[in-house]
């Protein structure tokens, strides 16, 4: 039977796909005449570290018997004899030929075997050893290695070869899956372009120079750090629906850096109009380093995916998608990191979060399943947006509606559509003073006229009281102007708050349900890219009547997804 295909998304900034240093084995230092590496003690260290790499030719090596573990040989009876033995003088011999040769099994490793781990022996182009990723601690970024993989192909592979289970066995993707690699918004980058001829086994064709921060977002070294722009977001959407539409896939796997997969997991729930499954991955720590969560993470997916435990009685997803982690199965909409550790991933919202468990031992099993609307029963998926709505902008002293594209060729998002939405946080003993005055909220009302200017699809969150999502007198009198300049505002509760927000407390506003205020921020983003602005007032700092009621129909539409999804 032919096995199920799994399309996989690079994401940016994801410890996932990165690695730990390349650094000059003592090997390497020994034999070009360099220093050692050295313990902190100045001692010589025991060890190299083994990273993986391709031979170039057939090599045969000779491996001792009884080696692979302390007690092999209290079982020696058990043990067909060795393939020959290995002389002082390090000769090979089919028979023993003196009491001090040393069994051995012989074999030929080969190229086309796969990655091998072997000391590492590059050095910098000036004949010193490779300390870390740069040339020196400080090199800007022309001087720096990428420790990130371009995409998770060679990350498989490292899986594939190198993982072993419980069986002893390897092949822990392959043997249950095929993959299609995509770069949605990766971590690594190609600077210098790759030709086509390079990229066959890809099949994506040419890829032209890549520039740091605007094709690719690393975080390492850290002061290289980059971080996506909102209109990545259109970008991502647009190769993960395409790439799903052309399938056929049985699921996908998004991968990207931990404190944010829980975003961007939450944005394909509700953006991307699919029956399959989406599981989210991270790591806490760099793949190869020791204790790495994030192989067994990806193996985990697959294993969901292919377990078909998510799907109805026509083969469709009832879950939506989720984030996998330590072998728990969050809901995209209820996951959250709370710590750097392994196990440092908690459920928001109290009510639920964790839908799941991956076994160990035994198969995947859900416990429940949720009731929000996602993929494709999303209310705000691509397929369900329009084509475009209406925005505000300011015109002189006028705020008017203005039309915002939304859909390009082909029904793509345009990164030009994606809302520019603003979190503003509530706490004790802000307020300048007792007036309750908008005119202290300086920052907030400077954000409302940049929107009338940049922004025609903009909405705020108010992150206040737990849980009702109140603020100061001063900052809701801010807000209010938001409001009836165009701007949805959705509150929720402070933190991980888990009462839901009741909107009727709060009028003129979406009671933001037991969301975080970052998941709140990604679902106003979409319906306002579905429903548009909402209708502002001639005087925003005094709408009429008529005025108020046409905001309390539009902010209806809102609550009505923000209750389901």
């Amino acid at each position: 039977m032919a096995k199920p295909k799994i399309a996989v998304f690079s994401g940016p900034t994801a410890t996932i796909q990165n690695t730990e240093p390349l650094v000059t084995s003592n090997k390497a230092r020994e034999k070009y005449g360099l220093p050692p590496r050295t313990n902190p003690d100045g001692s010589l260290m025991r060890f190299d570290a083994l990273r993986a790499q391709r031979l170039a030719a057939p090599v045969t090596i000779y491996i001792k018997q009884f080696s692979a573990h302390p007690l092999e040989q209290d079982a020696a009876e058990l043990y067909a004899p060795p393939d020959g033995y290995i002389d002082p003088a390090g000769n090979f011999h089919k028979e023993r030929r003196g009491p001090n040769d040393v069994p051995v099994y012989e074999v030929t490793v080969r190229p086309e075997d796969g990655l091998y781990p072997l000391p590492y022996m590059a050095r910098q182009a000036s004949g010193q050893a490779w300390e870390g990723d740069g040339t020196d601690p400080n090199a800007p970024s022309e001087q720096c290695r990428q420790p990130f993989f371009p995409d998770p192909s060679r990350l498989f592979e490292e899986i594939d070869r190198l993982g072993i289970n419980d069986e002893g066995v390897t092949c822990l993707l392959s043997s249950k899956a095929e993959f299609d690699f995509f770069r949605a918004a990766p971590s690594g980058g190609y600077t210098k372009g790759l030709s086509e001829a390079e990229r066959t086994d890809m099949g994506q064709g040419d890829i032209l120079p890549e520039k740091l921060g605007k094709d690719f977002f690393p975080y390492r070294p850290g002061y290289l750090r980059r971080e996506p722009p909102m209109a990545m977001l259109a970008r991502l959407t647009n190769v993960v629906q395409q790439a799903l539409k052309r399938g056929p896939y049985a699921g996908a796997i998004w991968l990207e850096g931990s404190p944010f997969v829980e975003e961007t997991s939450y944005w394909l729930n509700l953006l991307i109009d699919t029956t399959i499954p989406i599981a989210g991955n991270a790591s806490q720590r760099a793949h190869g380093a020791v204790s790495n969560d994030g192989d067994r993470n990806i193996i985990d997916s697959v294993d969901y995916i292919v377990s078909r435990i998510w799907a109805d009685g026509s083969g469709r997803d009832t879950i939506g998608a989720v984030v996998i982690q330590d072998e728990q199965i969050f809901t995209a909409r209820d996951v959250q990191k709370g710590d750097a550790r392994p196990g440092g991933y908690v459920a928001t919202g109290g009510h639920g979060g964790i839908i799941g468990t991956m076994g160990q031992p035994g198969p995947a099993a859900l416990t429940f399943r949720p009731v929000k609307l996602h993929t494709h029963s999303s209310e705000v998926n691509l397929t369900r947006l329009p084509e475009s709505v209406e925005g505000t902008r300011k015109d002189g002293g006028t705020i008017r509606t203005v039309t915002v594209r939304i859909k390009g060729e082909g029904g793509s998002l345009l990164p030009t559509a994606i809302p520019k939405v603003t979190i503003v946080k509530h706490a004790r003993y802000l307020p300048e003073d007792e007036s309750g005055s908008a005119a202290a909220e300086v920052d907030i009302l400077a954000r409302i006229e940049k929107n009338l200017r940049d922004a025609p699809l903009a909405g705020f969150i108010a992150e206040g009281a737990a849980p009702f999502g109140t603020m100061s007198n001063s900052v809701d009198a801010a807000l209010r102007r938001a409001v009836f300049s165009g701007m949805p505002l959705v509150r929720v509760g402070r933190g991980n708050a888990e009462g839901p927000v009741d909107p009727k407390r709060n009028p003129l506003s979406i009671g933001g349900s037991n969301l975080t205020a970052t998941k709140a921020r990604l679902l106003l983003m979409a319906c306002l890219m579905k429903f548009g602005s909402l209708p502002p007032a001639a005087d925003p700092d005094n709408p009429t009547k008529a005025e108020r009621d046409a905001v309390d129909t539009k902010l209806a539409q809102y609550q009505a997804v923000f209750d389901t999804h």
